[in-house]
């Protein structure tokens, strides 16, 4: 399997409900053809006001798109807990939506919970146009079979709070809550954000000033935890280059109270393409590009026959920034259909926190 098959995540992978694409060369640039032409979909253009509540809701024109919680939490012992939960959209074709099960998208949920000492996972997959899974703005409902993500009474569209969110699989259970008291934030230009300097790029928001509260369930019943939380909402037609294998993405919550996003697309050629953006705690942002930032593994994990950098130095000069950052569980390896790492993780140095990191192509 090629390394860009494994992309996952933000290109996810769907597995047996489309094996009949792996007899065409998009395939090889990852379940949704990502780094293939857009023709036919809608493109993603600068200069576009998102809105809301429209924007918390599915676009079928568009190729892809995600719904994306991670959450970092403690129980009352202090033990450290890590939440993910994703609801993926792809549109097999282009063109006008059809009923019933002839319906062209595909939707898949990814949940998992980690443990220092474990990590469980689960994949779900659904078919568009029979109710087994979509999303819904008013009031806002995303689900996949059982699994669901919902407002609550009061829910602000600016803040997309607060949420209700359920998980499990066959080894474990995950419910939250999710409250927060900043409005969401817009990554890259005004929620433009690029993906490569050819023209490559998605729609993209956050909301990462989640406080969240709830319970995990691992083999002996469930347990307390509370912490903080992450939502990502993406969706592009043609978010990759054709040389682009794999990315690894981090979310950072400073002890302070700022917040970082970073991602690292990695291009055949070694001329990776960096971005992210920094939130103050009183909501100011500033970009981050190449030019500000390197991104260096510091320490590999072999898993399942990959050499996985686990553990990484973050360094943003300017800013007199330089972190550590060790993850929770380095065998947080999400084993689903197109495997990858994602996983919690804490950092240490110039300043501290704890956050999320994913990396997908190895």
């Amino acid at each position: 399997m090629s390394d860009s098959c494994r992309i996952s995540r933000r290109a996810f992978a769907g597995g047996v409900l489309v094996l009949p694409l792996a007899q065409t060369s998009g395939f090889a640039q990852g379940f949704a053809g990502l780094g293939m032409s857009g023709d036919g979909f809608t493109a993603v253009v600068p200069g576009k006001a998102l809105a809301f509540p429209a924007d918390h809701g599915p676009h079928p024109d568009f190729r892809i798109e995600w719904w994306y919680v991670t959450a970092n939490l403690r129980d009352s012992s202090g033990a450290a807990y890590g939440a993910q939960w994703t609801l993926f959209r792809q549109a097999m074709h282009p063109g006008a939506q059809q009923e019933g099960w002839a319906n062209q998208q595909i939707w898949m949920g990814h949940a998992a919970v980690t443990r220092a000492d474990t990590h469980r996972f689960s994949e779900t997959f659904a078919r568009g146009g029979v109710g087994q899974a979509g999303v819904e703005t008013s009031p806002f409902r995303a689900w996949i079979d059982a699994w669901q993500m919902r407002g609550l009474e009061g829910m602000r569209d600016d803040v997309i709070a607060p949420l209700a969110l359920n998980a499990s699989g066959a080894d474990f259970a995950c419910a939250l809550q999710l409250d927060a008291d900043h409005a969401l934030v817009l990554q890259g230009e005004g929620g433009y954000s690029r993906k490569s300097d050819r023209g490559q790029a998605s729609y993209y928001y956050s909301q990462p000033y989640f406080k969240a509260t709830g319970s995990i369930a691992i083999d002996d019943g469930p347990v307390q935890v509370a912490g903080l939380a992450w939502m990502d909402r993406e969706w592009s037609s043609q978010p990759l280059a054709s040389d682009q294998k794999g990315w690894d993405w981090l979310a950072l919550h400073f002890d302070s109270g700022e917040k970082l996003m970073l991602f690292r697309l990695r291009q055949r050629n070694g001329d990776n393409f960096i971005s992210g953006k920094w939130f103050s705690s009183d909501g100011k942002s500033r970009q981050i590009t190449s030019r500000d930032l390197a991104m260096t593994p510091k320490e590999f994990s072999a898993i399942e026959g990959r050499r996985i950098p686990t553990s990484w130095d973050i360094a943003i000069p300017d800013m007199t920034l330089a972190i550590s950052c060790a993850p929770l569980n380095a065998n947080s390896w999400m084993g689903t259909s197109f495997p990858y790492w994602e996983g919690p993780i804490s950092f240490g140095g110039s300043h501290s926190g704890i956050g999320y990191l994913e990396m997908t192509g190895y």
